[in-house]
């Protein structure tokens, strides 16, 4: 039986921590287990998960159905396109059958997709060699998992984008359960289209096909999210805040004016793989305390504040002791509760 490759290339990105990345795990999970109870997605159906941060790695090797247990999902600082499809073609050209005299190839290779930012890097020469070697070669679907994707640069990618509009639980479950039902689609029509490439129909209002001809401004930092990097003082592990943006709509003297400000959205830790898929940039960018609500306790140590920035302005959480320790750079002292805002470093989101 010839195989029908199926590529996960998602997005694992800080602005992914907390729901997001756990939504997409769950929903992983339940793909295989339904796909696990369709007899001809077990004959034909392969799959492979590659996440992508400021690195790429391949988390899930190509296999097929029965073999496959649900990996779990780590974060990484950054998002660098280039490097998840750099890692996705290099995979493809590493371990797709090849049609020859003597023995039937693979069906065409079907990629999804998922990212809910921009890109922090300069995607042009993947997406140059994408189209010039393997966009005939594989089918791409593209998902937006929220309104902050850069279409402009999808577009540029492949026809088949799509929006997931609503990223609550039921959304992502309406979302996975779609994915599902377009691979037992396209494992069944391999043999009558030689493709094997047939989404299924969209018929909830939650997912959506984008318009292809709305232009949008691409840019090497998320700004739909703010996420500041923290150590924690008694662990020594790292955590992320992730910040989501809110514009507050306003009148002033019959001029209609859009406030923005970022509201807090969790604080979670990342183990070890957050380095490992982190790309090492150091980026020049702060966001004002003043645009940020809200503040978590250490979710490492459970120390109140998380939110405490050194003279070395790394952020770390502090205690109830009189004199603390930076973990960074070690410095001692006392801190107090400032007013008024002032600039601290984000990451890329």
């Amino acid at each position: 039986m010839r195989r029908l490759p199926i590529y996960f290339l998602i997005d694992v990105s800080e602005s992914m921590v907390g729901d997001p990345i756990n939504q997409v795990q769950d929903g992983i999970a339940t793909i295989i287990q339904e796909l696990k109870t369709d007899p001809q997605a077990l004959e034909t159906v392969y799959i492979s998960i590659i996440v992508f941060a400021g690195e790429a790695k391949t988390i899930v090797p190509l296999q097929d159905i029965i073999s496959f247990y649900p990996p779990k999902f780590p974060i990484g600082s950054g998002t660098s396109l280039s490097k998840g499809l750099g890692h996705l073609m290099h995979d493809l050209r590493k371990n797709l059958v090849k049609t020859t005299e003597h023995q039937k190839g693979d069906w065409k290779p079907i990629v999804f997709l998922f990212t809910d930012g921009v890109p922090t890097d300069d995607s042009t020469s993947a997406i140059k060699e994408w189209n010039n070697n393997w966009s005939k070669t594989a089918n791409l679907v593209a998902i937006s998992l929220g309104d902050g994707a850069d279409i402009s640069l999808l577009k540029n990618l492949t026809v088949n984008i799509l929006k997931l509009e609503n990223t609550d639980s039921s959304g992502y479950r309406e979302f996975f359960k779609w994915v599902t039902d377009s691979i037992k689609t396209s494992s069944e029509s391999v043999e009558s289209n030689q493709s094997g490439f047939e989404l299924a129909k969209l018929d909830s209002d939650n997912i959506s096909n984008i318009d292809l001809n709305k232009q949008e401004q691409a840019t090497y930092v998320d700004d739909n999210f703010v996420v500041l990097s923290g150590m924690c003082q008694n662990t020594k592990s790292t955590y992320l805040m992730k910040y989501k943006k809110v514009i507050k709509q306003s009148n002033f003297g019959g001029i209609e004016l859009g406030t923005k400000s970022y509201r807090l959205n969790g604080a979670f830790q990342v183990g070890e793989s957050y380095n490992e898929l982190s790309d090492g940039k150091s980026i020049q960018k702060t966001v004002n305390t003043a645009e940020l609500v809200g503040a978590p306790t250490c979710p490492c140590c459970g120390n109140q504040i998380a939110f405490a920035v050194c003279q070395c302005n790394q952020i770390h959480c502090i205690g109830d002791e009189k004199v603390t320790t930076c973990p960074n750079c070690g410095n001692k002292g006392q801190y107090e509760a400032g007013s008024g805002g002032f600039d601290v470093n984000r990451t890329q989101g």
